[in-house]
């Protein structure tokens, strides 16, 4: 018993290491800002860098759910492994928009690639019944890489005046994340001898419950990016801060996000989902008011790590609610759930619209809003999804 306990830790290993470079795509929230400053872009010009992260999540999710068909789960891992090196060697061959942007988009389409195929790739190794624990515990792992981005590129700013230097640690930790897993054997089910369609994939969104995990996990998504690249903003309007000393918000929100997701994969292995679920969303809408209304450092503060740890683990139920309604099209499944990351693009890209149209941060939190009062209104109606999965 001992002995499979062991081996199941030693497969987890390179797994939680491919977690961590997901974490990777949080980098752009921090790394926008610079680019914002070193640029000096407007509010809505450059969260077009951050749209265009996530607009690549609409359209590679849904691909590579088809992909992992063909070639498996650790293979199209490894691939986005690969991807993700790529993206993070470019701005330091050379710093401009246009570099930037490529950077960013092969972010995006590796990040894409890997959350469709690394997530399912975890249930070849736990069991269905911690699977949303599990899965809570790769977010951890991910919030770690994202709470340590902005330390980094303050860190790099101050002593080397290179915020860049991000990329280089970064880099390194994707190259032994993709090494470890590429020498990895993970028993796989047997590839669909009839690969799904297109059609056949987004039909699936006529199903009510994967139809409201998605909408879900699109408001969460905006959420946290809109937090990440907002918070810092956010600061500098209210307590006319400069960036160096409020870009500490974005690691005080990842800082939280990271505990929320430990403390979720303890508790989720003993409350039900539902009940969960409910209090993280009410405990996320006070602090998004907060965020709005509340005019000192500590309040702000206390607000940001609200949305971070109520925030954090939305992600986990709603996937692992979905793939666990649909066993077998967990590919696609995942294709779909991923696709709703999109979020990420299209929430920032209105609020920085609604930013400079207002000339205030509060637009911004506005825009978020709607997001919680999605996950507000479908309180009630995640009782059917953990009754049916469950």
């Amino acid at each position: 018993m001992n002995n499979n306990k062991s081996l199941i830790l030693l497969k987890l290993l390179p797994i939680m290491l491919a977690f961590f470079a997901m974490g990777f795509v949080d980098l752009v929230g921090i790394a926008t800002n610079y680019v914002k400053e070193d640029f000096n872009l407007s509010d809505s010009i450059a969260n077009l860098f951050t749209s265009m992260v996530f607009f690549w999540f609409l359209v590679c999710s849904v691909p590579t759910g088809m992909l992992m068909n063909k070639i498996g789960r650790r293979k199209t891992v490894v691939l986005s492994l690969f991807l993700t090196a790529v993206a993070l060697i470019l701005p330091l061959i050379d710093y401009n928009l246009e570099l930037i942007l490529i950077s960013f988009s092969l972010l995006g389409i590796s990040n894409a690639v890997m959350q469709v195929s690394l997530n399912p790739l975890l249930s070849n190794i736990v069991s269905e019944q911690k699977l949303s624990s599990a899965l809570t515990f790769g977010q951890f792992i991910k919030a770690i890489a994202a709470f340590l981005a902005p330390i980094i590129a303050a860190w790099g700013a101050l002593h080397y005046g290179n915020w860049r230097l991000l990329f280089v640690i970064f880099l390194i930790e994707g190259l032994i994340a993709l090494i470890t897993l590429w020498f990895e054997n993970i028993k796989e089910e047997d590839i669909s001898s009839h690969p799904s369609t297109f059609k056949e994939c987004f039909s699936l969104l006529g199903d009510r419950v994967v139809l409201l995990c998605f909408l879900a996990i699109v408001c969460h998504v905006g959420i946290d990016v809109g937090t990440n690249v907002s918070a810092p903003r956010v600061l500098m309007d209210k307590l006319n801060i400069p960036l160096a000393q409020a870009g500490y918000a974005t690691s005080i929100y990842f800082l939280f996000r990271t505990f929320g997701c430990l403390c979720g994969s303890l508790i989720l292995a003993k409350w039900s989902t539902r009940r969960f679920f409910s209090i993280s969303v009410c405990l996320l809408a006070a602090g998004m008011l907060g965020l709005m209304f509340f005019n000192t450092q500590t309040t702000l503060y206390i607000c940001i790590a609200l949305i971070g740890f109520n925030n954090a683990n939305l992600f986990p139920i709603m996937f692992s609610q979905a793939i666990l309604h649909r066993p077998n099209k967990k590919n696609e499944i995942s294709g779909l759930m991923i696709m709703g990351i999109f979020g990420g693009a299209v929430f920032p890209m209105i609020m920085g619209i609604a930013s400079d149209i207002i000339g205030s941060q509060n637009g911004a939190v506005a825009i978020m809003g709607i997001g919680v009062l999605y996950l507000l209104s479908i309180m009630s109606k995640v009782h059917d999804i953990t009754k049916k999965s469950n």
